[in-house]
């Protein structure tokens, strides 16, 4: 199991994804508010997760969504796609507004990306433009049911 910890990780950094991933305030000063609860600085908190995104120690520091909830749409998608045209399609997949992220995958559809948009008929109108752009089919797997699952990994030194 591979560890996603930086060279430059320290008790402070620990204490911090550890107590983040249980939630973030939400007031006027929240980076100061969950400053407090570390025994950090404002300043201090914001410089530690800017630096821990640039290591990659983290690769994401923002809220989960529900779009749904506000009014917009989602959806997975999944090509299969020709090894010898894989970084092409990625590149025109991944420059479109629309796609929130994209993987690689080993298996027959080796292409997923979520596509995010207004309304159903745009996710639609989105993967349309996929298929026309790269000349492949791509099957849509909107979602029908959510699922919450609660996860947190201790970081340890």
């Amino acid at each position: 199991m591979s560890q996603c910890r930086s060279a430059s990780m320290d008790e402070a950094d620990r204490r911090l994804i550890n107590a983040l991933q249980r939630g973030f305030p939400i007031c006027e000063r929240p980076f100061e508010t969950a400053a407090a609860t570390l025994g950090l600085s404002e300043v201090e908190l914001i410089d530690r997760i800017g630096r821990l995104l640039d290591e990659g120690a983290l690769t994401r520091f923002g809220p989960l969504l529900q779009v749904e909830r506000i009014g917009g749409a989602l959806t997975l998608a999944a090509m299969a796609v020709p090894e010898e045209r894989f970084e092409e399609v990625a590149a025109i997949v991944n420059a479109m507004p629309a796609v929130a992220h994209n993987y690689e995958r080993e298996h027959a559809l080796n292409m997923w990306f979520v596509l995010a948009g207004e309304t159903p008929e745009k996710i639609a109108g989105e993967l349309r433009a996929v298929e026309r752009s790269t000349g492949l089919p791509v099957l849509n797997l909107p979602k029908e049911r959510e699922y919450f699952l609660g996860l947190e990994l201790e970081v340890r030194a």
